[in-house]
């Protein structure tokens, strides 16, 4: 297993986490994870690459060893703005002249796809792991969601804590039973730690379960995407349980069609793999990175 190392790097009045893998000076691959994730998920898929690269990984606000922003009054905040306000941060300390290859898993990929249209000087390539975008909004859903958020807010979800470290892992396996119980093992550790009290804590700002006020524009993403110049490989599970849900009455081909605003898109379906397919076929996404970024 590759090594990775730690660093802390302050971000927009917070301090960011890090994990780096390989050589300092060889070429970049940067990794968002997706929700409720946090960087060294990404560790299968680095034990796979076979060339010579740098793996840069945060973990985002809010999530493993970074900060959590919290509000002057109450829980933190997050906001899809904030990620990529972070991520361009992360870009100008780490490779602040040229190119960079994103790659990024659903919100992650999401961020990543984004980021890409704001700023296509900045972007070579994308690799979009099962990112799609929410289902589209309409402006009748808003008086809901505003009442929803209120209601949350006098009510704060709460996370689960866990008896031990097999008890994380078996979470991890209940949510993907395609993931083997040594990769479970090791995820556990990353994805949580004791919480004082003889059992364990995800790390994760409980707030990240707060539904926003704001809906889902899919025409202003749209309008992002068709500005970015970067080619964009688009990476899903066969038979995406995330893409149907996601879908929901829409027909996968008319949900799909969002993505013929990426002027350089393309596509490759993975078998024997759910949602996390970064931890189900690491060996094929490590590939698919290499031979796109190379």
């Amino acid at each position: 297993m590759n090594t990775s190392r730690s660093e802390f790097v302050a971000v927009r009045g917070i301090r960011l986490h890090v994990r780096r893998w390989g050589n300092p000076d060889a070429p970049m691959l940067f990794m968002l994870h997706g929700w409720m994730d946090v960087a060294a998920s990404f560790q299968f898929v680095v034990d796979a690459l076979g060339g010579d690269w740098q793996v840069i990984a945060p973990d985002m606000r809010g999530f493993g060893l970074s900060d959590w922003p919290v509000a002057e009054r109450g829980g933190g905040n997050y906001w899809i703005q904030d990620y990529l306000g972070d991520l361009d941060a992360l870009l100008d300390h780490y490779a602040p002249t040229g190119e960079v290859n994103l790659v990024g898993h659903s919100m992650g990929a999401n961020i990543v796809c984004l980021y890409a249209g704001v700023r296509p000087e900045r972007v070579r390539r994308v690799v979009d792991l099962e990112g799609f975008g929410l289902a589209p909004s309409h402006s009748a859903q808003a008086p809901k969601r505003l009442r929803n958020w209120l209601d949350e807010l006098r009510d704060p979800p709460q996370l689960k804590r866990y008896a031990s470290l097999d008890d994380v892992a078996g979470r991890l396996i209940k949510t993907n039973p395609r993931l083997a119980p040594q990769r479970a093992e090791f995820l556990a550790q990353h994805w949580s730690k004791p919480d004082g009290e003889g059992r364990f804590m995800l790390l994760a700002d409980p707030a990240h379960k707060l539904r926003g006020p704001t809906l889902y524009r899919l025409d202003e993403v749209m309008a992002v995407w068709r500005k970015v110049t970067a080619k964009v490989l688009h990476v899903e599970a066969a038979n995406s349980p995330t893409l149907a849900q996601i879908a929901g009455e829409i027909p996968l081909d008319e949900f799909k069609e969002r993505f013929q605003a990426f002027p350089n898109w393309r596509e490759k379906i993975i078998d024997e793999a759910g949602h996390m397919v970064h931890h189900d076929q690491p060996e094929q996404v490590a590939a698919l990175i290499e031979g796109f970024c190379a």
